[in-house]
């Protein structure tokens, strides 16, 4: 068997939200590490490649090893803040089809086009058609999987990489990531995805994030 074909990667008990300074909770990554592996083993049981293997310690996986590509695609089945000032729809309106965003990933994260990715060499055409067909079905299971739950999907970011020649999601499931709603009117015990800046609020919504997969 080759050597360095494994890596491990480890959560920390932070996470960084841009505008904020670093959220710490007591048990953060043994958390992230909790919802990552069940949304990777999730994913793996409708046939989505990803680059996860298996839990190693309480707040680490283990991942084949993968050249990740520089950019993240966020997927939007609302319509956001940014998106409802270029529009005449209101932010939090359902959209028919979900928007697919592009971020070059560096130090701030910038909204870049296909067009970019092919002229900067960041990708071939043919890689982003097969992350573009990966992010649909990526959306739609998860979408599924929420709304059995009374749940509704508002916004996930995958993150891609190649192991050999396939394309592998590679990143990530957590409250920077994965923004979920209820469903259900006048439901007041769940915390709003897009207003946690706080440690308290960050625990909340992780927490009812691990309490959905129990679900």
């Amino acid at each position: 068997m080759r050597n360095n074909v494994f890596s491990i990667r480890e959560y920390p008990d932070f996470i960084a939200l841009p505008g904020y300074n670093k959220l710490k909770s007591k048990n953060l990554g043994e958390k992230f590490a909790l919802i990552n592996s069940f949304f990777f083993d999730y994913l793996k049981e409708f046939h989505i490649p990803v680059g996860y293997i298996k839990p190693a310690e309480k707040n680490s996986l283990k991942f084949f090893n993968y050249v990740q590509f520089p950019f993240s695609i966020k997927i939007l089945n609302i319509v956001d803040s940014r998106n409802s000032k270029l529009t005449v729809k209101k932010e939090g309106e359902l959209l028919n089809l979900p928007i697919f965003e592009i971020y070059y990933l560096g130090e701030t994260d910038y909204l870049i086009s296909e067009s970019h990715l092919i002229a900067f060499d960041l990708c071939t055409i043919e890689e982003i058609k097969i992350i573009n067909r990966l992010c649909s079905k990526i959306n739609a299971v998860l979408k599924s999987f929420f709304e059995r739950r009374n749940l509704l999907l508002a916004e996930v970011t995958c993150t891609f990489g190649k192991r050999d020649s396939k394309i592998i999601l590679v990143d990530d499931f957590t409250p920077k990531s994965l923004k979920i709603y209820s469903l259900e009117p006048n439901v007041q015990n769940l915390i709003d995805p897009y207003s946690i800046t706080t440690s308290d609020r960050l625990k909340k919504y992780t927490d009812q994030l691990i309490n959905i997969m129990s679900n």
